[in-house]
């Protein structure tokens, strides 16, 4: 079979052919009276037999030696081939995440995509410092990829950092719920709270649906900062664990002052206050019972008043000097008001 058939049927260029021949790699057993290459059935085999080497990432050196080398173990290659292919699959991966993040942020111009690039790569730094100068030296007109930044914050470790990046998203329009809010779904628990503190930050009708998933969460952390954001935001949900994180000392004096806003625009100041005084029955701690104590000052109205006004004669000497201390403050402020 002449060269130019073999290219045909084979779909190797007769170019390519020639190179194989000058390399030793193919070389056709025979020649035409004309004095032309011809190959024949086993010259094809073996060229077919390089050609699949080759589908495997083979050079055309190591496709040599596997064939003309009887000693030539394919393992250890094999096992090199396999690490270098996974390694341009992750890179290829890289590539089409940064693509799709670029896309994703719809840039207008080329300068918006280099913009976008430019913070994607900053984000990639080892350095902290570099990572949060990637973040703030963006320009508030810029549109940041909201999807790269829920994705970094759910990595972050560094606090400061942290908390630029969740500026970064509280900018942008409610956007990166749906990746931050997978990040409540991880086993690891530091990336559920780092998820909950940006989904906190988030100024949006999603995030707040979201933040509700949260106050079932098992570790104390992402309940806690839940519970925070959402009395924060109205929501009467949150009042069973505002009153445990009181109870408990856990952020007792932020969930106290979260208790007393929500008085204020969706709960009742008698069912909170009826509540306290239900834990306060409920236990002889004196720790429990001075927080307890405590909180009722968060809550505006008569109800706690008249509470407080009882405790004034507790027998526990702290908690009735605490109480008549609050009482006498909030006359103060009352006078003061009126003057």
């Amino acid at each position: 079979m002449l060269i130019g058939e073999v290219a045909q049927r084979s779909g190797v260029s007769a170019r390519m052919l020639r190179h194989y021949d000058r390399l030793g790699l193919v070389t056709p057993t025979g020649r035409t009276s004309g004095g032309f290459r011809e190959y024949s059935p086993e010259d094809i085999r073996r060229l077919f037999h390089v050609e699949s080497l080759r589908t495997l990432g083979l050079s055309l050196d190591d496709a040599r030696r596997a064939l003309d080398e009887p000693g030539f173990a394919p393992s250890d290659l094999v096992g090199d081939l396999i690490r270098l292919t996974r390694q341009r699959i992750a890179a290829e991966q890289e590539l089409l995440t940064r693509l799709e993040r670029v896309d994703a942020s719809a840039p207008a111009q080329w300068g918006d995509v280099l913009q976008i690039v430019t913070l994607l790569r900053g984000l990639e730094s080892e350095f902290g410092a570099r990572r949060q100068q990637a973040i703030l030296s963006q320009d508030e007109s810029a549109t940041l990829p909201p999807e790269a930044l829920a994705a970094a914050v759910l990595e972050e470790k560094d606090l400061n950092v942290a908390g630029a990046l969740q500026w970064s998203l509280a900018r942008a329009s409610g956007q990166g719920v749906a990746t931050l809010a997978a990040g409540l779904d991880s086993a690891d628990v530091a990336v559920r709270r780092r998820a909950v503190a940006a989904i906190a930050s988030v100024p949006s009708a999603e995030a707040t649906a979201v933040l509700q998933r949260a106050l079932s969460d098992p570790d104390d952390t992402v309940r806690d900062r839940a519970s925070l954001a959402l009395g924060a935001r109205g929501s009467v949900d949150a009042i069973p664990l505002l009153l445990a994180m009181v109870v408990d000392g856990r952020r007792d004096v932020e969930a106290a002052e979260v208790l007393g806003q929500l008085t204020q625009v969706s709960a009742s100041a008698e069912d909170i206050v009826s509540a306290l005084q239900n834990e306060l029955v409920g236990t002889d701690d004196a720790a429990v019972r001075l927080r307890i104590t405590q909180a009722l000052a968060e809550i505006p109205g008569d109800a706690p008043r008249a509470a407080l006004t009882v405790l004034t004669t507790d027998g526990d000497r702290t908690i009735a000097a605490t109480a008549a201390a609050i009482l006498t403050v909030q006359d103060r402020h009352r006078r003061a008001q009126k003057g």
